[in-house]
Order: C-alpha cells, then sequence, then structure tokens
C-alpha cells in the first residue's frame, strides 16, 4: 500500500490535517453517520482474516513485555508490509505467511485487489478523519529483482521504487527519513543500520489523525490517580458526560468513542476492578469482539479519560515464527518470485508505532519494515473511570477494520 496517500503528496501533509479535519470552504455538508463500505467476498474475508491476526499477534507480543510497559501496534501496517512479501514467497514458504496472516482460502490475487480497493475506501470515507497509507520498496543497486514482482507492488500497493547501495553510511538515513515523511513526523529513526547481506526492504507507512464526534472540554482535565499494577501515578484526565455506546460484559466494560462522522472509533475495553487485564486479555477474540459490538447500546455515560502519549517498537521475527511463518526467516524460505538467481530469506520484520490521545482527538502513526537478505547458502448516568489499565481498538466501524490496538498501562510514561 506504499504511497497511498489521501488525496494530495506527501508536501502537502502537514496542511492536510487542517484542511480535511474542518468543513470545507464550499459550507459542504458532511454526513453526521458513518456511511457504509460496500464489500466484496474477497473484502470481507480479507477484514475477518485480518481481524484475527489482528488478535493473535497483539497477544503474542503482549504476553512477551513487562506487565506495566505500554504497548501498540497497528495490525494493518503489519500484515500489508507482509502482504507485499508474500507475492514474492513460494511454495511452502507462501502456504506458512499465508497461515500465519490467518488468510485462510484466500488467494494472493485476491488479497492484491481486496488491499487495493479496501485502502481506497478507508482513506476516504470520512473527510473529517486524515489517513494515510503509503508503501515502498528499497533495491540493492547490484540486485537483479524481476519486474513481475515490483509491478504487481506498484499496482495493488502503489509502492514507491526506490535504489539504495549497502555500502552507503546514509542508506538507513534516506530510508528513515521516507517513513517519517510519510507519518508525519511521528516515527523517527526506525531503520538503526542495515545488515550486510540486505537486498531489499519492505515499507508500509500509516497515519492517522481524528478529531472526537464529542470532544473533551480542556477546562474540565484534571490531575486525577492513574491506578498501576503496582502502586499509582497522577496524570491529566479528561472529563464529559454524554451518551456513548457501551457494553457490560463478564469482568469488564467496553465503551465506544466514535471519530468524525462515526467511521472510525476507539474501543476502550475496561476490565472491572476486581478483573485483570491480563485475564480479559484471554477473552479478546474476533468472534467474541464482534459479539460484544453488536450488543452495545447508547447510554449516558460518565466519562473520565486519562491523556495519553507514547511510542513502541519491536522486532517481530519470534513473534511471527511463533505465529508459523518461521521458515521465511531461514536458509529453506523460497522467495523466488522476487529473483531467481539469488536464495533470500527475511532478514527481520520491524514495527513502530505512536499514539497521542487528548481532549481534541487523536493522532496515530505506524510503520512496518520487511528486510529481505540472501541466505548464509437507558438507566441512570453510567460511569467509565479509566483509571487503571485498559486495551484500546482503533477501527472503521462499518467494516470492523482494525488499524491500531495498544495496552495503556502508564498513560504518564513516553
Amino acid at each position: 500500500m506504499n504511497s497511498i496517500i489521501l488525496r494530495s503528496a506527501a508536501s502537502a501533509l502537514l496542511v492536510l490535517p487542517i484542511m480535511l479535519l474542518s468543513c470545507s470552504k464550499n459550507d459542504e455538508i458532511l454526513p453526521s453517520e458513518p456511511v457504509p463500505i460496500s464489500l466484496t467476498t474477497d473484502q470481507t474475508a480479507l477484514i475477518e482474516s485480518g481481524n484475527e491476526f489482528a488478535f493473535d499477534i497483539f497477544k503474542n507480543i503482549i504476553s512477551g513485555e513487562n506487565e506495566g510497559k505500554n504497548v501498540m501496534i497497528s495490525p494493518l501496517s503489519i500484515s500489508s508490509a507482509l502482504s507485499m512479501t508474500i507475492n514474492g514467497a513460494n511454495g511452502e514458504t507462501r502456504e506458512a505467511m499465508l497461515e500465519a496472516l490467518r488468510l485462510k482460502g484466500i488467494t494472493v490475487d485476491a488479497v492484491n485487489k481486496a488491499y487495493r480497493d479496501l485502502t481506497k475506501a478507508l482513506i476516504s470515507v470520512d473527510k473529517r478523519v486524515l489517513i494515510s497509507i503509503a508503501n515502498s520498496v528499497w533495491t540493492e543497486d547490484d540486485f537483479n529483482v524481476k519486474k513481475a514482482f515490483i509491478d504487481v507492488l506498484t499496482q495493488y500497493y502503489d509502492a514507491q521504487s526506490e535504489a539504495f547501495d549497502i555500502n552507503d553510511p546514509n542508506a538507513p538515513a534516506r530510508m528513515n527519513a521516507w517513513i517519517e515523511n510519510k507519518t508525519n513526523g511521528l516515527i523517527k529513526d526506525m531503520i538503526e543500520s542495515l545488515d550486510d547481506n540486505t537486498v531489499m526492504l519492505l515499507i508500509n507507512a500509516i497515519y492517522f489523525k481524528g478529531k472526537w464526534a464529542s470532544e473533551f472540554d480542556r477546562t474540565k482535565t484534571e490531575n486525577l490517580p492513574f491506578y498501576l499494577t503496582s502502586g499509582s501515578v497522577n496524570v491529566p484526565m479528561m472529563k464529559q458526560k454524554s451518551d456513548f455506546s457501551v457494553f457490560e460484559g463478564n469482568g469488564f466494560v467496553m465503551a465506544e468513542f466514535p471519530y468524525g462522522q462515526g467511521n472510525f472509533v476507539m474501543d476502550v475495553i475496561l476490565p472491572d476492578q476486581s478483573s485483570s487485564l491480563s485475564g480479559t486479555m484471554n477473552l479478546i477474540t474476533d468472534a467474541n469482539f464482534n459479539g460484544w459490538i453488536s450488543q452495545m447500546r447508547k447510554r449516558e455515560t460518565d466519562v473520565t479519560f486519562p491523556k495519553f502519549k507514547y511510542g513502541f517498537k519491536k522486532k517481530l521475527k519470534d513473534v511471527l515464527s511463533n505465529m508459523g511463518m518461521g521458515i521465511a526467516f531461514t536458509d529453506a524460505a523460497d522467495f523466488s518470485n522476487i529473483s531467481e538467481q539469488y536464495d533470500l530469506l527475511i532478514n527481520e520484520v520491524t514495527h513502530q508505532s505512536f499514539i497521542e490521545t487528548d481532549e481534541e482527538g487523536t493522532e496515530a502513526a505506524a510503520a512496518t519494515v520487511v528486510e529481505i537478505g540472501l541466505t548464509s547458502v437507558g438507566p441512570t448516568s453510567f460511569e467509565f473511570r479509566m483509571d487503571r489499565p485498559f486495551i484500546f481498538i482503533i477501527r472503521e466501524t462499518t467494516t470492523n477494520s482494525i488499524l491500531f490496538m495498544g495496552r495503556v498501562a502508564d498513560p504518564s510514561a513516553n
């Protein structure tokens, strides 16, 4: 999905948030409710598989992190970068990658077309929300790559093609500049260095900025305790009483906070005071989550919501290997659809994310880098007080496409 930018060149990215998050000069009447996105059978299958992958990889990542650490990923960014990579895989390697991405029974051609069409829909469905999804493929100067592989990335992922010299010490800086530009400056210095055997990088970058449909009054924000797994910390807490969709589950409550016209929302899953976040996390599956959404009901809700801002970075080789695509990282990998002249493998998959949520809304970004290398061979007011660790999910409501998800363990940590 490289280089699919919302209606403009990257140079306009700093101006676009203001333009798109406000009324047009022509006083265009914008929708006040979510606009349905019509889905093909393949797109529906892609979203279902993508959300299953989202919950699976998030659980794998969060289980390996300290309980008190903030975590955030963009499943869409990770799956986009790996879907580009699948086009270069063959045989057992391709099947393993499809299995890891939970793309059961979907052909690679169908995946490519579904991503292309879904991306176009996501970035244009709500003019109050800015989304950009960009992709690029970086090829080492001396590496011969199949034209058909590059053509697929260009046609379906709008991938920008760039060249680099592995002996150029400035190559990582060039790649980092591309990522920083496509994420409005939120993802910086992602690539520290390149392995000597690196011949290609596939990069996805996602940027999101949305205003709350019901913004918080800054004058009501005050420092209040947020209870950590051990101890507490005072953080700025935003407050409002308004109608929000809520679901009361077994040991947790879920509330939905819309952006713009409501196509994009943040769902917050808050464990009861007697329940643990890890126990609640075990309940979250694609099927359960869809069931909870269907049972949400609007009710007046007294909300206390912490402001938070943090970044997260993770090497995903071990996680993805545990999810079934370990062969792609070994000498047994088959990426002959990229090049038949060389034996290739994935060196590493790196993911980096950032989110800031305040009274106005949310700004978030993520990037994923796949490094390819040569082998060696009605009721009364309801209180929703987010004063303890919680999970959030940012999704498009008519398709349930998950863009971001995370755990807020300490809102005071940057």
